[in-house]
Formats: structure tokens, C-alpha cells, sequence
């Protein structure tokens, strides 16, 4: 059975309906000039060479071949029964914190590697493990925002995850029930798949009930596993890139930021999840860990055989008429005058 892989090209068949309109249309308005100019069959002895009915065939032709083009656009498939590639994986969202305090340090050197550098390493080495699961990701810190839908295209999802910055969020904060909420609006309808969340922040000015959010995550069978970054003893938040001058407060008190691990933890648990401190060298391995745990489900991508495609056939086709045109003139063909088709 004939079907397009690109089937919304085929509004461009108006294209070439278009210009055949327009050739008429240039034609009668022609033909009408030279009425008033002078006689049409004194005009027509005068230019023997033109030929009536050539520009006619080579229009022919260059619509014939802007139509083949546009069934090579639509990808025309024919003979070959699609592929279903099955395999086994889950659904999995991350969504990272991107408030300001993530800029502060991972651990107690206030020139360390910041907790969103560290963040997107561990998202990076993460991506790289996920052979057969589908990945989204969610940025968030006062609001929440989808970054990237649930795809199988690790590539593009590493991408993704090199071009966050503090600066995708406008509004600070941590709204981390937010962020549980769109994950679990933005899996897909498939109840028997198998899903989860990662939550990467250091849970410090919080905004909305995150605990229960997670509990209604578990309820609709979301494992809610947080990382936490940061310390305990806070770190102060830089605001330039050299990282020589940092947040402070009214008083002109260097703020502090730290880890708020105990919400960290609870989240967890409410989202029957694990809890992970990102700083540690054993948290990729832990969550991967953790993710194994999950039953795989299913996973069906529909594929159809290279042999399928049938636009070579129409390039093909499209090369050979335009070579045509190519060898066509406007004029008459000197050969063919004395020839006499319609006569014994």
C-alpha cells in the first residue's frame, strides 16, 4: 500500500496548479496585445522560426518535474511492510534545579565546581547508560518549564542539557512541586509503562508542598529519586564568572546557601524513591542502580525498510525530463517542417 512519510508536502501540488493558471493567463493576454498590435497572421509570417506549440511542451515538462519534486519531498513508501523494533526500557524525567543558588559550590571550597556544573556531568555520564529508556527533561527554579519532551534521542538530550544556565528561569525560587507536577502531566497515556523522575536541586527555598506532589507521583506509579547537591555548611553564591564577588544580603552580609538534605530525603521517601547526595563518586552508580530496579516495559518504534522508499524512483524520473527540457528550444525544429503528418 502507497503512503508518504511526509504527507503535509503535498500541499505544495497547488504550486504547480498555480503556475499552469498563470501561464493561460499570460498566454490570452498575449495573444490579446498582439491583436491590437496588428493582424496574427501577418504577425506569424513574420516570425517563421517562432513555434506555436513548443513553450507549451517545455512548460509541460518543468511542471511535470517541480510535481515529481514535490513526491520526493513527500517520501512516497511502496512494497515494503513496516518493522516494529520492540525493546525494553522506561520513561524517565529529570528536572533540574536552575535557581541562583545552584551556582554556589558542590562542596566546601567556595571555588569549587559549581552544583550545576556538577548537575550536568552526572546528567551527562546518566544520559550515556540510558540505552533503551526514553528521557524528557524539565528545568525549573521559581517556575517550571519543559526543556525537552520525552525522546529516545540521547544526542539531542545531551545537547539540551550543555545549554542550561541560571538565566532559562526568570523568577527565583525552588518550586520543586512544580516541577513534579509537569513531569507527571508530560509522560505519555501509556498506564503500563514504567516511569520515573530524577530531581537534581539542593531543595533551599522551596515553593509549594513537594512532599505531597511526590506522594501524588507515587500514587499514579511515578518513582520520585532526588540528588541532592551542595553541603551542610553553605556556600556563598558567586554573581560574577571569575567568581570574586558573591551574593549578599541588605546588610551587606555574604549570603549562604546550603544543602537542605532532610527535604531532600522526605521527597524520597514520599515518591518511593531513593535519596542520592550528588557530591558523593558512588551517585551515578546508586541511581543507575536504582533504575534498574524498575520493571522494563515495552518500548515500540515502527521503522520501514530502506527498500521501501520509492523517491529515487521520482529523482530518477525528474533528472531525465528536465534533461528533455534542457535539449527543447522555443523555436521551431527545422528538421520536422517538411514533414507532413496529416497528408497522403
Amino acid at each position: 500500500m502507497l503512503n508518504f512519510a511526509n504527507p503535509y508536502y503535498s500541499y505544495l501540488f497547488f504550486v504547480p496548479i498555480l503556475i499552469l493558471l498563470l501561464y493561460w493567463w499570460s498566454k490570452i493576454s498575449l495573444s490579446n496585445r498582439l491583436k491590437k498590435f496588428g493582424d496574427i497572421s501577418l504577425i506569424n509570417r513574420l516570425t517563421p522560426d517562432t513555434s506555436k506549440y513548443m513553450p507549451n511542451i517545455k512548460i509541460i515538462l518543468q511542471v511535470f518535474v517541480l510535481v515529481l519534486i514535490i513526491f520526493m519531498l513527500c517520501r512516497p513508501r511502496y512494497g515494503e511492510k513496516e518493522q516494529i523494533d520492540s525493546r525494553n526500557g522506561n520513561e524517565i524525567f529529570i528536572a533540574l534545579d536552575v535557581s541562583n543558588s545552584m551556582l554556589a559550590s558542590s562542596n566546601d571550597d567556595p571555588n569549587g565546581i559549581s552544583r550545576l556544573n556538577r548537575a550536568k556531568l552526572l546528567l551527562e555520564k546518566l544520559i550515556e547508560k540510558l540505552d533503551n529508556d526514553k528521557v524528557g527533561l524539565i528545568v525549573f527554579a521559581g517556575d517550571a518549564y519543559l526543556q525537552l519532551p520525552m525522546t529516545s534521542d540521547f544526542i539531542s538530550a545531551k545537547q539540551y542539557v550543555d545549554i542550561i544556565s541560571t538565566d532559562m528561569v526568570p523568577t527565583q525560587g525552588t518550586a520543586i512541586a512544580d516541577a513534579i507536577e509537569m513531569a507527571m502531566n508530560a509522560y505519555t497515556t501509556n498506564e503500563n509503562m514504567h516511569k520515573a523522575l530524577i530531581l537534581i536541586t539542593d531543595c533551599e527555598d522551596h515553593v509549594g508542598d513537594a512532599i505531597e506532589m511526590a506522594q501524588n507521583a507515587r500514587k499514579q506509579s511515578v518513582q520520585v529519586n532526588v540528588i541532592g547537591l551542595g553541603t551542610s555548611n553553605g556556600a556563598p553564591i558567586p554573581i560574577n564568572q571569575n567568581r570574586t564577588e558573591f551574593l549578599t544580603d541588605y546588610n551587606g552580609i555574604t549570603v549562604s546557601t546550603s544543602l537542605n538534605e532532610q527535604l531532600a530525603q522526605d521527597i524520597a521517601v514520599a515518591g518511593d524513591g531513593i535519596y542520592i547526595n550528588g557530591g558523593a563518586t558512588s551517585a551515578l552508580n546508586k541511581l543507575v542502580s536504582q533504575l534498574d530496579k524498575l520493571s522494563k516495559s515495552e518500548l515500540k518504534t515502527v521503522k520501514y525498510k530502506a527498500t521501501a522508499e520509492q523517491f529515487p524512483f521520482f529523482a530518477w524520473f525528474a533528472l531525465v525530463v528536465l534533461l528533455i527540457d534542457t535539449f527543447i528550444m522555443d523555436k521551431k525544429i527545422k528538421w520536422l517542417k517538411n514533414i507532413k503528418f496529416f497528408t497522403k
